[in-house]
């Protein structure tokens, strides 16, 4: 136990660090020393990006993803979890469920880990694990939405059909490849003892997961991030927040202003700002009351755990929730922070250049930056919408949109310590390939032609989630 407390401690003390850290982009004296001014510049920035991730995802998102995984582990029934989405269950009922519950979830990759790793662990198969965890931040019912009102009506459309169709298809592709290795699995799963037969029927444990699911849906609820700025010097303008630290606002622009152009990114001390509020959209308007909504579930959830469990079952909850905490957390700071640092030494208008084509280097280019770059949830749209202006090609564009809600350098980190090196290079492998080739079929029959809806203006963004 005082081991125990020692590493919550540590992560305690790591969480408040990040949370409270004072950060600022220093200005280097970049023509005397480049390529110590980049470095020391690209440290500051994935610190900055660690401290975004500490304020807005940490407790909002992680954290009742870890309960929910807790849960899943120690409420869920052995034999339910198999017949269902076991390796040797129906096909078309596993992969239905595993490749469309992200339309549910409306959650990111940060929040469907700790639950791919639960049901994983519970006994689901590889095959339904895997559409889940590909397809279940890559449907965000919000991201599609904003995608086809800023990005246009196709690119939409065809992120929806190629995020369910790849679930599907990586998980069975997975499914065959490792069948021996999950029939081996399947088999010391069943050899073991089945734990003691709940004190409360089936639908309790269903409702109690639901409000979880409920709690971490409206605590995660995300702010497309359009403002309105009044600095203290009287400038007026509108842009999109991109992170927000301590100390400083980072804001991508909507119109030309402080010298610099449309879509690129300034930081803004807080104290120059006289004045920040939100573009008023009912996706706002949510945000807004969140915590109450999750409150509100989360009484709901407390109330049911006081009625129902008892303190055996309460202690194994947080046992396994505990477990999860240990393994994912590390991996998930690490990999933000290493995100952070690889980022600000790849402008977004290098990128750009190595994309303005639909060919096969084009293409695989934008799905390994997708593979390996951090999106939270609807800030690839922004993003891409900036790279595209900057001459990036359709096809890429989809690419990327398909590679990159699903996978991060801190989800591969996470899902290498749960089915290992060979299994997560398999399933990074399939992403990219998919990606590549999905994103050329694009860019040749559709974007090619000329005939694909012209790239919105950043401000569709504000105007995509209007009343």
């Amino acid at each position: 136990m005082h081991k125990e407390l020692k590493t919550f401690g540590v992560f305690v003390a790591i969480f408040l660090a990040a949370y409270f850290l004072p950060l600022a982009t220093p200005e280097f004296a970049a023509e005397t020393d480049p390529i110590h001014a980049k470095v020391t510049s690209a440290i500051i920035e994935a610190f900055k990006l660690l401290q975004w991730y500490a304020r807005n995802h940490t407790l909002a998102c992680v954290v009742p993803a870890l309960f929910i995984a807790g849960a899943i582990t120690a409420f869920l029934s052995k034999g339910a979890v198999l017949k269902h989405l076991g390796p040797k269950a129906n096909k078309v009922e596993a992969y239905s469920v595993a490749s469309v519950s992200g339309t549910v979830l409306a959650v990111c990759s940060c929040s469907v880990l700790p639950m791919f790793a639960g049901i994983y662990r519970v006994g689901a198969g590889l095959g339904p694990a895997s559409a889940f965890l590909y397809a279940g931040p890559a449907i965000n019912v919000l991201a599609l939405f904003l995608t086809a009102r800023v990005l246009g009506f196709q690119l939409g459309v065809a992120r929806v059909i190629g995020a369910i169709v790849f679930g599907v298809i990586i998980g069975l592709i997975m499914a065959v490849l490792f069948r021996k290795d999950e029939e081996k699995r399947t088999a010391v799963a069943m050899q073991m003892p089945d734990p003691p037969a709940a004190n409360r029927p089936l639908y309790q444990s269903a409702l109690l997961l639901i409000a979880m699911i409920a709690f971490l849906v409206f605590s995660d609820w995300f702010n497309p991030g359009d403002k309105i700025i009044d600095l203290a010097d009287g400038t007026h303008f509108e842009a999109t927040l991109q992170y927000e630290t301590l100390s400083q606002y980072d804001l991508r622009l909507k119109q030309p202003v402080l010298g610099r152009q449309v879509g690129e990114v300034v930081n803004v001390p807080k104290s120059e700002i006289a004045s920040i509020v939100d573009v008023d959209t009912w996706v706002v308007r949510v945000h807004h009351v969140r915590w109450y909504l999750a409150g509100a579930m989360g009484v709901v959830v407390v109330i049911m755990s006081l009625t129902w469990l008892n303190k055996a079952e309460f202690t194994e909850w947080m046992g396994h929730t505990w477990t999860f905490s240990k393994l994912l957390i590390p991996l998930l700071f690490g990999g933000v922070f290493a995100v952070g640092f690889l980022g600000a030494l790849l402008p977004e208008e290098q990128v750009a250049a190595l994309v303005g084509d639909n060919s096969l280097m084009s293409n695989l280019t934008a799905s390994v930056v997708g593979c390996l770059f951090y999106f939270a949830t609807l800030t690839e749209i922004p993003i891409l919408e900036t790279l595209m202006k900057n001459g990036m090609a359709e096809g890429p564009a989809l690419a990327l949109l398909l590679a990159g809600p699903a996978m991060s350098i801190p989800s591969i980190l996470v899902i290498r310590s749960i089915i290992g090196n060979t299994k997560t290079a398999v399933f990074t492998a399939l992403v990219v390939v998919m990606a590549t080739v999905v994103g050329m079929g694009y860019g040749h029959f559709f974007a090619a032609g000329g005939d694909v809806p012209a790239i919105q203006t950043a401000t569709t963004a504000a105007a995509a989630f209007d009343r």
